[in-house]
């Protein structure tokens, strides 16, 4: 593979609802921002699904007020990481599909950040060690999908929504590197040792969804930040799966007979 370079200090983290982020990877983002990166959100619904299992009034008002809330709690998490920078789409919660439509809202954000670093769910499931019903909740997968399609080939290809670029005047734009959440096997971790108290902080600012029961969830986070934190010799981890998105060299696959003629010619 080619030798790293060094990655310009953007990043984007793609997800369906206030506070996916900060169970995914706040520990990661707050390293990030501490490291001197502009990190900018996106947030695909509205996140007017997520009230309580015992409500009883679910009509226009309830959903406005509660989607507002969660806004002001999403803002308030990202203070707690430094994250400055945030995009609501308000796409319907509960009603996410990969459409075409979606996937050209997130490649337009592609193009205006320039990230070179992507952070989203991986688009498929794992039912190792056991199917968790939670994390897959399909408006996850749903954008997982999108993010990765927008990703490649559509931000970097000049071809793709050419409205974007002779419109709107955004040149495509090739990210360098997806972080991958949730994947069936990982390449990477990040020590969020020294910041898990403000991954920690961030999730107690979902009070409308996390509020309740925080001392409980708070002791469940801790114990997954540790074991992950203990295959790799540290307090507390992130684990992700990165992929890289470059273009091979022909020379990085040669096989010592090629080098041989290479040599003879």
């Amino acid at each position: 593979m080619p030798e790293e370079t060094q990655l310009d200090k953007r990043a984007m983290v793609i997800v369906a609802h206030p506070d996916d982020a900060e169970f995914s990877c706040a520990g990661t983002v707050a390293t990030w921002t501490d490291d001197g990166w502009d990190v900018h959100y996106v947030i695909v619904t509205d996140g007017t699904a997520g009230g309580g299992d015992e409500a009883t009034d679910v009509g226009p008002e309830a959903r406005a007020k509660l989607s507002a809330m969660r806004k002001e709690e999403q803002r308030a998490a990202c203070a707690e990481l430094g994250v400055t920078d945030i995009t609501f789409l308000d796409y319907p919660d509960g009603q996410i599909f990969h459409t075409l439509e979606l996937r050209k809202e997130i490649v337009r954000l592609l193009r205006a950040h320039r990230p070179s670093r992507v952070v989203c769910m991986a688009p498929v499931v794992n039912w190792e060690p056991q199917y968790m019903i939670g994390m897959y909740h399909p408006d996850h997968l749903a954008v997982a999908e999108t993010a990765v399609a927008a990703i490649y080939p559509a931000s970097q290809n000049p071809w793709d929504f050419p409205e974007l670029m002779m419109d709107e005047g955004l040149k495509p734009h090739k990210v360098s590197e997806i972080w991958f959440v949730g994947a069936p096997n990982t390449n990477t971790h990040v020590d969020i040792s020294c910041v898990a108290d403000r991954k920690i902080a961030s999730l107690r600012a979902h009070d409308s969804q996390l509020g309740a029961n925080f001392e409980r969830l708070e002791k469940m986070i801790r114990g997954w930040m540790h074991e992950t934190g203990k295959r790799h010799d540290v307090e507390y981890a992130e684990e992700f799966h990165v992929a890289k998105n470059w273009r091979p060299d022909p020379d990085d696959f040669a096989t010592d007979s090629d080098a041989e003629l290479a040599h003879q010619d």
